[in-house]
């Protein structure tokens, strides 16, 4: 049982990466974009935003891969990374900076809770999957297309989460 969680977690994350990745780098003005994210979130300077950029790009590749190809190695890469990325965005939550999420390409809902929660979620699917340790070999391939099936849902999920929140949220107009 515990290596169909290892692999829901490792396939979940593997997902979110790549659906981030192709979000932010489809084309020069995705990348442009979520260069001038980093930027207004003020938490760098103005030339370092592109350096942050790329940075970040070369955290989801290894993540990514790590997780594909390694139980434990690639859960790691992708707390720490999930974690980097969690600090910065509270950071500049404190600060009151509100930028855009460029977090899965176009977005105009601003950076909020609901992010943070989002990659805090991450964090803790990580770290269910390093809970479940070297797991042994799957009992049944069955059980592999349902490890995969459940990790396509969770990236739907948070792949359109903001989308989520704003269905479920009060029209501007309703809020006091």
């Amino acid at each position: 049982m515990t290596f169909y969680l290892l692999m829901t977690c490792r396939l979940l994350l593997a997902g979110v990466f790549v659906v981030a990745l192709a979000g932010k780098v489809r084309d020069r003005a995705a990348f442009t974009a979520f260069t001038a994210s980093i930027r207004a979130l003020g938490l760098l300077p103005r030339h370092r935003a592109a350096v942050a950029a790329y940075a970040l790009v070369a955290a989801e590749i290894v993540s990514a891969a790590l997780l594909l190809a390694t139980r434990v190695a690639g859960l790691a890469a992708a707390a720490v990374t999930l974690a980097v990325m969690t600090g910065g965005l509270l950071a500049a939550l404190r600060r009151g900076r509100r930028a855009p999420c460029r977090c899965f390409g176009p977005s105009t809902r601003p950076l909020g809770r609901t992010h943070v929660a989002r990659n805090l979620l991450l964090i803790a699917v990580a770290g269910a999957g390093l809970a479940a340790g070297g797991a042994g070999d799957p009992a049944h391939p069955a059980g592999l297309v349902l490890s995969a099936v459940s990790a396509a849902v969770g990236v739907l999920i948070v792949v359109r989460l903001d989308d989520l929140a704003a269905l479920f949220s009060a029209p501007s107009h309703v809020r006091k």
